[in-house]
């Protein structure tokens, strides 16, 4: 019996801790510090009796830049239709597509490439019904902190597959260069041997 009090208890407890802590909930934040001075756009100075560095910004601006950087990787990566630029992905189909091409010493067969994958165009929910001017619509909401966690996600995975499709641009490119390099020089080579051939048939005297 004492244990299944304790055992209550403790759900009971962490229970209200909880409620109590909501992440998403704006708190009232006191910035106020005391002999503020500001370093490369942080303020240093006293709060509490303890000396720290304050940096604030506004959620808007903190939002506003992690979503420009991200849709900025995303076009170096996947190109824009909009603006027509390939992007990493579409340099490299290019290239392979090169590679294939006999004139290049290709086979003709095309060579796989991933498919295109942009992550910012996720599907998103929708909330459909009339809202308070009795107008059908279409609403999607979502929590800063959660808008901001998922693009910084974004941006992680972003920057990994912008270094792995400039790796494989860069292993594709010097692939393609050397079979240019290898074609032109057998033409070369077979135009040099059909010259000399041909001198030599002049000098023999039997012909």
């Amino acid at each position: 019996m004492k244990f299944l009090g304790l055992l209550l208890g403790s759900t009971l407890i962490l229970g209200l801790a909880a409620c109590s802590h909501n992440p998403n909930k704006a708190e009232k934040i006191d910035t106020n510090m005391k002999n503020e001075g500001t370093v490369q756009g942080e303020t240093v100075g006293v709060k509490d009796g303890n000396m720290i560095i304050q940096r604030k910004t506004l959620m808007t601006e903190e939002l506003r830049d992690i979503q420009y950087e991200v849709y900025g990787l995303e076009e170096q990566v996947y190109g824009n239709e909009a603006f027509k630029t390939l992007g990493l992905y579409g340099v490299l189909k290019d290239c392979r597509l090169q590679l294939t091409d006999k004139k290049n010493g290709g086979d003709g067969k095309l060579i796989w490439t991933e498919p295109l994958d942009r992550v910012t165009s996720k599907e998103e929910e929708f909330k459909i019904g009339v809202d308070e001017h009795d107008k059908l619509v279409a609403v999607s909401e979502e929590f800063i902190k959660d808008r901001i966690a998922r693009f910084k996600e974004y941006k992680s995975l972003l920057t990994k597959r912008q270094l792995e499709y400039q790796q494989k641009v860069d292993i594709c490119t010097a692939e393609l260069n050397a079979r240019k390099y290898d074609q032109a020089h057998r033409g070369t080579s077979a135009s040099a041997a059909a010259t000399n051939e041909a001198g030599t048939a002049e000098a023999d005297p039997k012909n």
